[in-house]
């Protein structure tokens, strides 16, 4: 049942004692309407009877929605701290890891937003208010009024008249605060830094059995290992450490770029490289790069050989590979790590050591 306000309800009937103990909420709310110039020109309760099986029905389905919410953010919480979610070859459980951190979340989302629609647009009172702007601070009893009007419309929310609302409200956000705070909490729980991990890739030497340092080698995606005269110049070779498994996305961070350059371009990089301490880092005409861009990680690895650039295709960052691979053009800030390299005993490309600056994009963090 509406109710079009005569104009005694709309305040123009004289002012109203605040401190009448008999006044209602909804009438120290229609004075503070009329004291700020408000009109309110229709009313209507959804509900005029309290209590009827249609408004238990919508509250039950409100209430039910709250409560998928609580759930699907519940069985977030349980997937994001339990379920596997290291990569591993071929099918797993760890592949459905971020479908079902989506479904799970998108759900809870869902839910609540569903809920709070129905209950704005079945549960609350449909009001038609106008108001006239007016400046100047507020008295004390513009705050009273404002008070009431607050309480007023919490007791509009129907929480105490509807108690499952409220329940259902508080078990299904309180499980959504959850998510929200467990990535958070979690970052923080595992060190990132924890073996220097985000510093160390396949290149790193290895220990022998006796204690000694072994190097490890360029290798192909077979593999093999590379010797100089299987990358002619001008030409370039992707390679990966040879370790067990160097050339799966377990050492996605460790492809490098194998270059060999002309003569008088080996010439230019040779003395670029010695100008920032790294004189040891080539070996002969051939210089590496990691082929991680710095930008956002994607493989830089088209290769312009006439003017010695090598363009990430993503976002057409360029480096500079005779001048330590310096960004020259596009969103990259930072050069390209340079691998050091050399030749062993059975005439094989190595690495003499892991990279000395960080792979990839940057982070707050790094050193």
């Amino acid at each position: 049942m509406s109710t079009d306000l005569t104009p005694t309800h709309r305040g123009q009937a004289g002012p109203v004692d605040l401190n009448d103990p008999q006044l209602t909420q909804f009438d120290v709310l229609t004075e503070g309407a009329r004291r700020d110039d408000i009109e309110i020109v229709h009313y209507e309760p959804p509900f005029p009877v309290p209590g009827t099986r249609a408004e238990r029905r919508i509250t039950r389905f409100v209430a039910t929605l709250f409560l998928l919410a609580g759930l699907a953010a519940t069985v977030f919480l349980v997937v994001y701290i339990w379920w596997p979610w290291e990569y591993e070859l071929g099918n797993g459980a760890s592949k459905f890891y971020t479908p079902l951190l989506g479904i799970t979340l998108g759900v809870s989302l869902l839910a609540i937003g569903v809920g709070i629609l129905t209950w704005g647009k079945k549960l609350l009172p449909h009001e038609v208010a106008i108001q006239d702007r007016h400046d100047g601070a507020s008295s004390a009893e513009d705050r009273k009024i404002t008070g009431g009007t607050l309480a007023y419309m919490a007791d509009e929310l129907g929480v105490k008249r509807r108690p499952l609302l409220g329940v259902s409200l508080l078990a299904g956000l309180a499980p959504v605060a959850a998510v929200a705070a467990a990535p958070l909490i979690g970052g923080m729980i595992r060190d990132p830094h924890e073996n220097n991990q985000l510093a160390t890739t396949g290149w790193a030497p290895t220990e022998t059995a006796g204690g000694a340092t072994q190097l490890i080698r360029l290798t192909r995606e077979d593999g093999s290992p590379i010797r100089p005269e299987d990358v002619s110049a001008g030409g370039q070779m992707t390679v990966f450490p040879g370790i067990a498994g160097g050339h799966t996305n377990q050492y996605a961070d460790s492809s490098a770029l194998l270059i060999h350059l002309r003569v008088d371009d080996a010439q230019q990089a040779r003395d670029n490289n010695e100008a920032v301490g790294k004189s040891d880092y080539m070996w002969g005409s051939y210089i590496a790069y990691s082929k991680i861009c710095t930008h956002a990680g994607c493989p830089a690895s088209l290769y312009e050989q006439q003017t010695n650039r090598l363009l990430c295709p993503c976002h057409q960052s360029q480096f500079l590979i005779t001048d330590n691979a310096k960004p020259i053009f596009g969103p990259a800030s930072r050069r390209l790590p340079q691998l050091p390299i050399s030749v062993d005993d059975e005439g094989f490309f190595v690495a003499t050591s892991d990279y000395t600056e960080i792979v990839g994009p940057d982070f707050w963090e790094r050193p």
